[in-house]
């Protein structure tokens, strides 16, 4: 079920809000259980019995893993075991048809593909679980012995298949002693409508445009401009894309009490490669940090080491996203990007302003090339990677393509709008015109008002988008 469709927002939304402020406050949690399996069961009907079976087995480890705290043995024995079955099912759903076709164009044709159906929201669940386990076997948090509150940390909707990667000390308080408001509903419902709004109007019709240009199989037909348009296009889609989905859930769980961490910080604002992964992603850069490269030895080794566990990492990286070498190759582009930059350039030692803008400019671009390779796929008998490749040198005309043909004006008349408030609103320059207005009470009330005015003008036209059936795809999905 998409956040993003009207029998979401219509039907199961209203439906649970109502009945959780109607139960007893000792009932909410199992309440919030029950919506959230219904949720996951209607788009996974089958596979809700394997995320059932996953809660049930790591509750039971978590338990063993704290009862066995005198015996490191064991102790250490559990938290393994636990790993490798939940690394498991994910190699098993996610990988291993990839895995197949790796053994065959070494081997030759000594294995067959088996049909396994990829649930929603493995990557995400299986990240939550893991972080939940290692904590509780380092005594970072206490074991959540109520089964239920264990299942709702792992199943919650509103993050349950599209992230953000929330850790159980995030959740812990509130999910035994909260207290909900009337100013947290609000809050929760503002954001939630700002991040539908992010989906709707700009993620789903920057797609159009983005889709238009990757579809294109004769990259010497390929114009730099529309090569250019579609990247950038891409560029902004991905963003609004997870990032609106990140503001909804965050949102949703703020109606129900929650406080969850920021996932997005304005990443296309970014200083340095590090600093768009600082901002991009939250949730899952800082588990990769936690959780594999600070383990590692992160930083504080030696020169070759740390060029070796930056290779784990975004290899890692590249793989969680997808079952398919562009992913691969992405990731490990990134990863040659950041030892250039940790090794050569040293951003953060410049103290030019000239310099530092160049820089900044430097990673935007170098991002933007990097979604060319993550979008790419495999089609008309070439690899992804091959067509990212080629799409790559199409945006700087190596591809004998031309610079420019009519047909782009189409989608330029059509959506260059979106285009044009998704590049303002991938900015911070909304939070500093609110910070300067709010200086003045008059000037600050003006500006509420005419905001909450654009986001009902802006919910409304979302709402008749999706009555009318437009695009409205989601790429985290595939994760």
């Amino acid at each position: 079920m998409l956040f993003s469709s009207t029998i979401f927002l219509f039907l199961f939304l209203p439906i649970v809000i109502g009945l959780y402020y109607f139960a007893k406050e000792e009932y909410r949690n199992c309440l919030l259980l029950v919506a959230s399996i219904i949720f996951y069961a209607y788009g996974e009907p089958k596979l809700v019995f394997l995320l059932l079976v996953s809660v049930l087995f790591n509750y039971i480890i978590s338990i063993g893993i704290d009862k066995a705290d005198g015996n490191i043995k064991v102790k250490k024995g559990l938290l393994v075991f636990a790993i490798l079955v939940n690394i498991g099912a994910l190699f098993v759903c996610k990988y291993l048809n990839f895995t197949i076709e790796i053994v065959e164009k070494l081997l030759g044709d000594i294995l067959e593909h088996i049909p396994v159906a990829l649930p929603l929201g493995i990557s995400f669940y299986t990240f939550q679980i893991i972080s939940y386990l290692v904590d509780v076997y380092r005594k970072d948090i206490k074991v959540q012995k109520n089964i239920i509150n264990f299942a709702l940390y792992v199943t919650f909707f509103p993050q349950l298949v599209t992230g953000p990667i929330v850790r159980y000390k995030t959740m812990a308080q509130d999910l035994e002693n909260r207290k909900e408001s009337f100013d947290d509903v609000c809050a929760g419902i503002r954001r939630f409508l700002v991040g539908f709004c992010k989906k709707v109007i700009l993620a789903n019709n920057l797609g159009i445009i983005a889709e238009y240009a990757f579809r294109i199989d004769n990259y010497g037909n390929l114009p730099v401009v529309t090569a250019w348009v579609g990247a950038i296009s891409y560029t902004l889609q991905i963003y609004f894309d997870f990032a609106g989905y990140s503001d909804m859930a965050l949102g949703l769980g703020r109606i129900f009490g929650f406080h969850f961490e920021e996932n997005f910080n304005y990443p296309y604002a970014a200083k340095s490669f590090t600093d768009f992964w600082r901002r991009w992603h939250i949730s899952l850069s800082s588990w990769f940090r936690d959780y594999i490269y600070i383990p590692l030895g992160g930083s504080r080794v030696s020169k070759g080491r740390l060029i070796f566990n930056l290779l784990v990492v975004w290899t890692v990286t590249g793989i969680w996203h997808g079952a398919a070498w562009n992913f691969v190759v992405w990731g490990v582009l990134y990863f040659v990007c950041l030892v250039i930059e940790k090794n050569l350039i040293h951003p953060e030692r410049m103290k030019s302003k000239l310099l530092i803008q160049g820089y900044r400019i430097i990673t935007l671009l170098g991002v933007n090339f990097l979604w060319v390779f993550f979008n790419a796929r495999a089609e008309y008998g070439m690899s992804a990677v091959r067509r990212g490749a080629g799409y790559c040198l199409s945006m700087v005309g190596l591809n004998d393509n031309p610079f420019f043909a009519q047909e782009i004006m189409f989608y330029f008349q059509q959506y260059g709008w979106f285009l044009f408030f998704g590049i303002l609103a991938a900015t911070p320059l909304a939070v500093k015109l609110k910070a300067v207005f709010a200086k003045k009470r008059i000037a600050n009330a003006i500006w509420e008002v005419a905001a909450s005015v654009s986001l009902a003008v802006c919910f409304l036209y979302s709402v008749a988008n999706l009555v009318m059936g437009s695009h409205n795809p989601f790429i985290y999905f595939n994760f």
